[in-house]
C-alpha cells in the first residue's frame, strides 16, 4: 500500500520517487526488526556465550586453568566448608611478608574465611603508596579488581583499579601510573606477581565469583602483616626516614585489624585530601602498642616432696635416646609456649635471656629432678621447674640391649620479649 501511494504520487518525478522508495525500504527494514525484538523472535547467535565464563573460557589459558583447577578446588571448597561458587571474595597482600591471602562467604551477613594463603614471587620497591609513574612501587589501599585479562603476556591477569579516588589526589596529577596487575611469571616492575599455578588458581576462583554475581572483588593491599612481630620490627625502622607515611599508615593498621576481628570488611570512605576514612570507626587497641602485661603472681610451689634417685645408675652409653611424649615437634611447641609465659618476668635491662635447664628421664620414662644451671629470676625459676615436672611420659633411652636405662639431659631455653609475646 505505501509503495502504490509512493507511486502514484512521485511517478512524474523519477529521482523523486527513486529517494522516497528507498526511505520507504529503510523504514520497513526498522519496523521489521523492531517487530521481531518485541516479539521475542530476535536470537542471538549460536556461537555468542551464555555468560561470563563461557566467554572466559573461550581463551585458551582460561580454559586450560579451568581444567586444571576447578575440579580440584570445589574439593579444597569443601574440606573448608563453603559452597562453590562462593558468592564474595575478598584479597588482602602484604608487600614485605611476600603473601596474599584468599577470603571467601557465601552469605552477606556471614563472617568470611580464610581459604587459602599465595606466596607472592617478588617485592618492587619499598614499603610506602605507588604516588607515580615509574616509580616501581606497589600499590597500597583499598581497591578491587577491574578486569580480567586473559591474553596476558603474564599467563592471565587480574587488574586492580588504579589509581583509585585517593590516589588520583594523592598522587602526581600527570602520571600517576596505571596497569597494577595481580598476575603470573613470578617477574614484577610494580605489580603483585605469582606463579603461574597461583594465577590458575586466582583467576579460576575469581572468574567463578564474578559470574556469580560480584561485580567488585575487593582487594587491599598492606605494607605489612600487622601482627607479625619481625614485620612490625621493620615497619619501625622504616618509619624513622618515612615519618610523613605514619598518618596513612594508621589507616591501613585500623582496617587491617578491623577485618581480622570482625571478619568483615570495614565501610571505607575517602574524604577532600585523599585521606581514608571509616563509617562508624571503633577504636581498637594494637597488638604492638599494648603496655607489657604485669608479672603474674606465682601460687603454685615447687613439690616440697624429694625424688629418691641414685645418679650412679644414669647411664653414659646407650643406644636409643630418650623422646619426649610428642615427639621433637612436641617439644619444641612446649618450649616456644614456655618462652612466652617467661617472658613478662624478663629484667628491664633485658630483651633477651638464655636458661639452661638439666634434668633426668629414669627408665620408665618420668622427667624428674630438674634444675635450672643459669641465673634467673626466681619467678622464671619456679615457672620452668614446675612446668617441666608436669611433663608427659617420655619414652625412655634403651641400652645395647634395647633395655630401659635413665639418661641425664640439658635443654636450653631462649626468652625473648619481642619474638615471644603473644597474638
Amino acid at each position: 500500500m505505501m509503495m502504490n501511494m509512493l507511486r502514484s504520487r512521485s511517478y512524474k518525478n523519477p529521482i523523486s520517487y527513486s529517494l522516497n522508495l528507498r526511505i520507504a525500504q529503510t523504514l520497513l527494514f526498522f519496523i521489521g526488526l523492531l517487530v521481531l525484538v518485541l516479539s521475542g523472535t530476535a536470537q542471538p547467535s549460536a556461537t555468542k556465550p551464555k555468560d561470563f565464563i563461557s566467554y572466559q573460557k573461550t581463551f585458551k589459558n582460561v580454559s586450560e586453568a579451568f581444567r586444571l583447577k576447578e575440579d580440584t578446588l570445589k574439593k579444597q571448597f569443601e574440606a573448608k566448608g563453603l559452597k562453590w561458587p562462593a558468592k564474595y571474595m575478598y584479597i588482602r597482600s602484604f608487600k614485605y611478608d611476600s603473601n596474599m591471602e584468599v577470603w571467601f562467604k557465601n552469605e552477606k551477613d556471614e563472617p568470611y574465611k580464610l581459604f587459602k594463603t599465595y606466596k607472592v614471587c617478588a617485592l618492587a620497591g619499598t614499603l610506602g603508596p605507588k604516588r607515580m609513574e615509574g616509580d616501581y612501587q606497589v600499590p597500597e589501599g583499598f581497591y578491587y579488581i577491574n578486569e580480567f585479562k586473559p591474553r596476558s603476556n603474564y599467563r592471565l591477569a587480574l587488574g586492580v583499579n588504579y589509581p583509585n579516588a585517593s590516589d588520583r589526589v594523592l598522587s602526581d596529577s600527570l602520571q600517576p601510573g596505571a596497569d597494577i596487575y595481580v598476575h603470573g611469571s613470578c617477574v614484577t616492575v610494580g605489580c603483585i606477581p605469582v606463579n603461574n599455578d597461583q594465577i590458575d588458581e586466582l583467576y579460576t576462583l575469581a572468574a567463578s565469583v564474578h559470574n556469580a554475581g560480584q561485580d567488585f572483588i575487593p582487594i587491599h593491599v598492606f605494607p605489612v602483616a600487622f601482627k607479625n612481630p619481625r614485620s612490625i620490627e621493620y615497619l619501625k625502622k622504616f618509619l624513622e626516614t618515612h615519618t610523613d607515611y605514619a598518618g596513612m599508615l594508621r589507616k591501613l593498621k585500623y582496617a587491617y585489624y578491623y577485618f581480622d576481628e570482625k571478619k568483615e570488611l570495614p565501610i571505607i570512605m575517602i574524604d577532600k585530601k585523599g585521606g581514608y576514612n571509616f563509617y562508624n570507626e571503633v577504636k581498637i587497641v594494637y597488638d604492638d602498642e599494648r603496655p607489657p602485661p604485669p608479672p603474674k603472681k606465682v601460687t603454685e610451689k615447687i613439690s616440697a616432696t624429694p625424688v629418691e634417685f641414685d645418679e650412679a645408675t644414669i647411664s653414659k652409653n646407650f643406644f636409643h635416646q630418650a623422646v619426649p611424649p610428642d615427639g621433637i615437634k612436641g617439644f619444641q611447641k612446649f618450649l616456644d609456649e614456655l618462652a612466652v609465659d617467661l617472658a613478662p618476668w624478663l629484667p628491664e635491662t633485658h630483651n633477651r635471656l638464655f636458661a639452661t635447664v638439666e634434668f633426668i628421664i629414669n627408665k620408665e620414662g618420668k622427667l624428674i629432678l630438674p634444675k635450672v644451671l643459669t641465673n634467673i629470676p626466681p619467678e622464671m625459676h619456679n615457672l620452668l621447674i614446675r612446668r617441666f615436672e608436669a611433663m608427659p611420659t617420655w619414652t625412655p633411652a634403651l641400652d645395647t640391649k634395647d633395655k630401659p636405662v635413665a639418661v641425664k639431659m640439658q635443654q636450653g631455653i631462649e626468652v625473648n620479649q619481642i619474638v615471644t609475646k603473644k597474638g
